[in-house]
């Protein structure tokens, strides 16, 4: 009895050991531990490659990531954050490599999950995770107008950056412009630390304009990285144009195509010519000092309280009140401003100066024509629009 009860046991075990070893074969990766599987449980001889490595550290935000497979073909490409926040890409070479279609954020730890086929549809995946880099030196974009404004129609969007930028390219894939209604939008560089967006023509009125600035790990030099992740909004107000003509020494205020007032003012005197051309308000000032010592004309003026002051360069050109001159209308006598009647202290809500401020916003566009001077340059103050479309988009 107890002879056949061990060899039942035996002819009992064969079997079972049988069945274990298909199912660990049908589950078992090659050689490296990556998991492949196919039709009757062979092998894939598809090979994924992932980079950086599984584990790596400190890794470039930009350049480091790419998936490529050997003997077959990538079918799936996933690489997320730790909060779930996925990367795009694009599959090329027919199934051969993946590239991510951006940048990574810095100190950030990505997984990537992979899935690729070989000839036969027998499936290999890979999974590695790494972290990026933690910059040393970052840098960081101020921009107008503020999120929330409403603007006038020849407002741009302007972004400068604390340091000079030597890969612009990347900041401008980073840079998300949308509209609604939609309007092609382009940037223009002026500098190494300026872009500036704007459309083909002013702004219609009404249009709602998002700005996405997804800087955080874009790579603006050697060695210096982006931290900014924003989302600005602002929307354009109604349509004002003002023109200011030199040699009649009146403004015409066009309000939606139609003139709403006629305001004398006066310009540069000879010498001290005001600027030719399209130019943007960019700031309002109800009462500013102005010092020539500030714009190059020392000793020459010197005024606490100018009322009304609403910016047009950044070298100094202002349409600003004015209460020390009868000039308006009849002769130039400015150091290249713009001057309308006003009174000390700008309490008096009946003067040209205080009707102008009051009706304007910034954004709204002031032109100039018929002066002596040149046309002023594109990059001094908002004033992109001095440059044709085609020198824009260039």
């Amino acid at each position: 009895m107890g002879a056949r009860g061990r060899g039942g046991s035996r002819g009992l075990l064969a079997p079972i050991l049988g069945v274990l070893l298909l199912a660990v074969t049908a589950c078992s990766g090659d050689d490296d531990g990556k998991k492949s599987s196919g039709k009757g449980g062979d092998t894939s001889k598809a090979v994924v490659t992932i980079a950086p490595k599984d584990g790596s550290d400190g890794v470039d935000t930009t350049g480091a990531l790419e998936v490529t497979a050997a003997k077959g073909k990538l079918t799936k490409v996933e690489v997320k954050d730790a909060e779930g926040n996925g990367i795009a890409g694009k599959i090329t070479g027919e199934g051969a490599v993946w590239k991510p279609a951006g940048h990574l954020r810095s100190a950030t730890e990505y997984t990537v999950n992979v899935v690729a086929e070989d000839a036969d549809g027998r499936k290999a995946t890979e999974k590695s995770t790494f972290t990026t880099l933690k910059p040393k030196k970052t840098f960081e974009g101020t921009f107008t107008p503020k999120d929330g404004s409403t603007v006038g129609v020849g407002m741009p969007f302007s972004l400068s950056f604390d340091q000079a930028i030597t890969e612009p390219e990347d900041i401008e894939k980073a840079i998300t412009v949308k509209t609604e209604p939609a309007v092609e939008v382009v940037g223009h560089w002026f500098g190494d630390n300026r872009i500036d967006f704007r459309p083909e023509r002013y702004w219609k009125p009404g249009t709602k304009v998002t700005v996405g600035l997804d800087l955080d790990g874009v790579k603006g030099g050697s060695g210096v990285y982006g931290k900014q992740t924003e989302r600005i909004s602002f929307t354009i107000g109604r349509s004002q144009v003002s023109t200011v003509d030199v040699s009649t020494k009146q403004m015409v205020v066009e309000r939606d195509g139609e003139v709403i007032k006629t305001v004398p003012v006066t310009t540069g005197a000879p010498g001290y010519d005001t600027w030719n051309g399209q130019m943007v308000i960019s700031e309002r000032l109800k009462v500013t000092r102005m010092n020539g010592a500030t714009v190059g004309y020392a000793g020459q003026y010197d005024i606490p309280d100018v009322p009304h002051a609403m910016r047009l360069t950044t070298s100094g050109t202002f349409l600003h009140g004015n209460y020390w001159s009868g000039a308006f209308g009849s002769y130039n006598a400015s150091h290249g401003c713009i001057g309308l009647r006003d009174v000390r202290g700008a309490y008096d809500p009946t003067t040209a100066a205080a009707w102008f401020y009051d009706n304007s916003m910034i954004g709204d566009v002031v032109i100039v024509k018929n002066s002596n001077d040149a046309t002023v340059a594109p990059d001094n103050g908002l004033n992109g629009w001095n440059m044709s479309w085609e020198e824009w988009k260039a």
